[in-house]
């Protein structure tokens, strides 16, 4: 076994080294500069003492000692300077826009949005809880935060009525709480509330005034929806529109309508926190009144000019036009001289001289013609004037023309013994005179020629021709106005015999 080392003795430098500087007495605030220790005490011991420190033996552990040139204990490091304090975490404002989004017989979804103040802190999550209607007892039902705006609470009892709220939080603390208006019912919705409104509803429904209206509106949900009807926003005059409920259908009644009937009805149905709506138009409407007003503007020749005003009353609907009538003060029999018009302004022509006339004028809308009618203050009478008539003169028209052939003389052949035909046709006025030639000579009344003009057609028949009757044919149309040719050959075979 080695034996142990001796110690070993260090010298009075090596020991003043080695011995740690006092520490500095605390102060009650930050120096900015603390003062440094003395270096002499520091300095590390000069070239000439270091033989004299003993070199411990090979094999013995060696005393830790402080990094050559290293003082014994670092100097306090600089404080940095003071910062100023933050301000106080602020809580943000409360969730907005809470709602339920479904029901069923164990869990209740919940809907929201963030609040419109975040604060200076940010925001953590938010916190849902639950009070069942009755108590006061609010319970956290998420054990951590939740990020998302939206919350399934599960594991609820079927027939409890919820108080819910949510709560924003941050480092500020909590928010002020967002919750439901009313309690929620933990029950299954089997069928969500719908009003099936039937096509002919879903427009502008119109009826005439004293007219019955009975609508039949089908819905549907389960449990059995309430039902309610508003009217422009309030609630309706039972006493004016009788609604009867079933559990299928609402049944929109009025005995007589009457203009004040009119509006948007609103139906809604309700199951729990769901709910459907729709609405319906209701027009009632009547004849028009009479234009408020009418006058002759002008009267020239057998024209007169009117205008007239729109009419106080339309009838609850447009105007589709206007009907204007005349009557003569002889007779004061009226006649209609204008129908269905749009305008505002006429003017009425085609009167007879001599007459006085006055007029009157209805308004038109989808029911009808209005039952009275605005008659001129003023008559307008056509006066009598010197007029002369003066037939036009026409100029004869001349037909004349000279003869012109409109279908030529065609070359024909023909055989010996078989009779043939030659046409043409000719027009001209007066009508032309027809001469037939055969090799330039007038053929005249030759009983072996068959001269026909008809309408202008020109036929020569040639009777069983023989070898002499071949050659050119002419035809001439002659009138007043001048003449005209057409020239054609006639070429007569001899039979073909054929010897046995």
């Amino acid at each position: 076994m080695p034996a142990k080392p001796a110690p070993i003795k260090k010298s009075a430098k090596a020991a003043k080294k080695e011995e740690p500087a006092p520490a500095p007495e605390p102060a009650p605030e930050p120096v900015p500069e603390p003062a440094p220790a003395e270096p002499a005490p520091a300095e590390p011991a000069p070239a000439e003492a270091a033989p004299a420190e003993a070199v411990p033996a090979e094999g013995a552990p060696a005393e830790a000692a402080p990094a050559e040139g290293a003082p014994a204990e670092a100097p306090p490091a600089e404080a940095p300077p003071a910062e100023p304090a933050p301000p106080p975490a602020e809580p943000t404002s409360e969730p907005l826009e809470l709602g339920v989004e479904d029901v069923n017989d164990t869990s209740v979804t919940i809907s929201w949005r963030p609040p419109a103040t975040i604060g200076n802190s940010g925001l953590d999550g938010y916190t849902v809880e639950i009070c069942k209607e009755g108590t006061a007892d609010w319970k956290a039902v998420n054990e951590e935060l939740t990020v998302s705006c939206r919350y399934v609470i599960k594991n609820q009892t079927t027939g409890d009525r919820l108080n819910i709220r949510v709560v924003a939080m941050n480092p500020g603390g909590r928010s002020p709480p967002a919750a439901l208006p009313d309690t929620v019912l933990v029950r299954e919705v089997v069928d969500r509330p719908k009003i099936r409104l039937p096509r002919y509803l879903r427009q502008r429904y119109v009826k005439n005034v004293g007219e019955k209206i009975n609508l039949v509106i089908p819905f549907s949900g389960k449990p059995q929806p309430t039902v309610s009807w508003t009217k422009d926003g309030q609630p309706i005059d039972t006493k004016k529109v009788n609604i009867r409920n079933s559990d299928k259908d609402s049944i929109f009644f009025i005995r007589a309508a009457e203009r004040a009937d009119s509006g948007v009805y609103e139906m809604c149905v309700k199951v729990d926190s769901f709910e459907d709506k729709s609405q319906l138009t209701l027009q009632i409407v009547e004849l028009p009144g009479p234009p408020s007003s009418i006058k002759i503007v002008d009267t020239w020749g057998f024209n007169v000019a009117l205008e007239w005003t729109e009419p106080k009353d339309n009838g609850n609907t447009a105007i589709t036009g206007y009907t204007i009538q005349k009557a003569d003060k002889k007779t004061g029999d009226w006649f209609t001289v204008l129908e269905h018009y749009h305008r505002m302004n006429a003017t009425i022509s085609d009167l007879i001289m001599g007459n006085t006339y006055v007029f009157r004028a209805f308004t038109e809308n989808k029911c009808g013609i209005s039952e009275e009618a605005t008659v001129t203050k003023t008559s307008a009478t056509i006066l009598k004037t010197g007029i002369d008539y003066k037939p036009p003169e026409y100029k004869e028209h001349d037909f004349s023309e000279p003869p012109k052939f409109t279908t030529s003389l065609a070359d024909r052949s023909t055989t010996v013994g078989y009779s043939t035909k030659l046409l043409c046709s000719v027009r001209g006025f007066p009508k032309p005179r027809i001469e037939w030639m055969k090799n330039q000579m007038i053929i005249g009344d030759d009983p072996k020629f068959r001269q026909i003009n008809n309408q202008g057609i020109c036929s020569l028949e040639i009777r069983k021709p023989g070898n002499f009757d071949g050659g050119v044919y002419t035809c001439r149309a002659k009138n007043q106005h001048g003449e005209a040719l057409v020239s054609c050959k006639l070429e007569v075979k001899q039979p073909v015999i054929v010897e046995k």
